[in-house]
């Protein structure tokens, strides 16, 4: 990669983008079709000089606030989003933060455990949210949503930048919430990964997600029901518990549990278990 991959990048589509696209009138003494740096600048907030100095090369550290605004000054796609960030982060040499990486590792007792709560929806999350282990009736229940879709199974970053989650979760805006509390309480510990995937969240999703970082107060639901509605069997309704496991794992393991008969009977279906495998809370 050369030196100023981000900065040609940011230069192209400012000139590949019409002022129409972005709600400008065109003018009549334009030498190109694409926005000037100055407009550019105003629809970010950033300054003239800022931008030239970013698309030059000279300035190769920009927040993923700043990226954010220029995603969004420019219409980026998401995948537009996705290759701005990672090039951000390719430019400021933090392609791996520092400090303590977050567990990968599920202990044998645990992975035990997980045994017994078949046939019933129960997965071990590290402190990001990054999918350790499952039950097959997890998975027969988050596979056809998409969750297990990709390389990298986190719950936050489905919930957050999948669009097939808008769908799953009738009441997405309180998952989201949850889950971006999480990650809140990691983040004011200080862990330099929570702020890289918030880093990350804030130039992929922009607004819905940065907005909800910067509310006051929010705590991260331990139980309750969640709605999901499945591809497969409709509508369900899940009781969930949280349990954190020792401080030394920051892991935690959630239990799902169907909140009516109809639920439970969907669930069976899901799994190919007898009907009553499950009972419903």
């Amino acid at each position: 990669m050369s030196d100023n991959e981000l900065g040609r990048f940011l230069r192209e589509r400012r000139e590949a983008t019409t002022p129409a696209e972005v709600g400008l009138p065109a003018g009549s003494r334009r030498r190109t079709p694409g926005l000037r740096r100055s407009e550019v600048a105003t629809l970010a907030g950033v300054s003239v000089d800022y931008l030239t100095r970013l698309e030059q090369g000279r300035d190769q550290h920009p927040s993923p606030e700043v990226l954010n605004a220029l995603a969004t000054a420019l219409r980026f796609s998401r995948a537009d989003r996705e290759n701005l960030r990672w090039l951000g982060k390719a430019a400021s040499g933090v392609m791996c933060p520092a400090g303590h990486m977050p567990g990968t590792e599920v202990r044998p007792t645990v992975r035990a455990l997980l045994g017994r709560l078949e046939p019933g929806p129960a997965v071990v999350l590290n402190r990001l949210g990054d999918v350790l282990a499952a039950t097959s009736g997890y998975e027969a229940l988050f596979r056809p949503v998409g969750l297990f879709d990709g390389r990298r199974h986190n719950i936050l970053r489905f919930v957050m930048v999948d669009p097939r989650a808008r769908s799953v979760y009738p009441d997405w805006g309180r998952v989201a919430e949850g889950h971006i509390a999480q990650l809140k309480s990691e983040v004011r510990r200080g862990d330099p990964h929570a702020v890289e995937l918030a880093g990350d969240l804030t130039v992929l999703v922009g607004a819905e997600f940065t907005e909800r970082m910067a509310a006051p107060g929010g705590f991260p639901e331990r139980s309750g029901v969640e709605l999901l509605a499945h591809p497969e069997v409709g509508l369900l309704r899940l009781a969930f518990e949280v349990l954190d496991l020792p401080d030394a794992d920051e892991q935690r393991l959630i239990v799902h549990l169907p909140a009516d008969e109809t639920t439970r009977v969907a669930l069976d279906r899901l799994s190919g278990r007898r009907p009553g495998a499950l009972r419903a809370v």
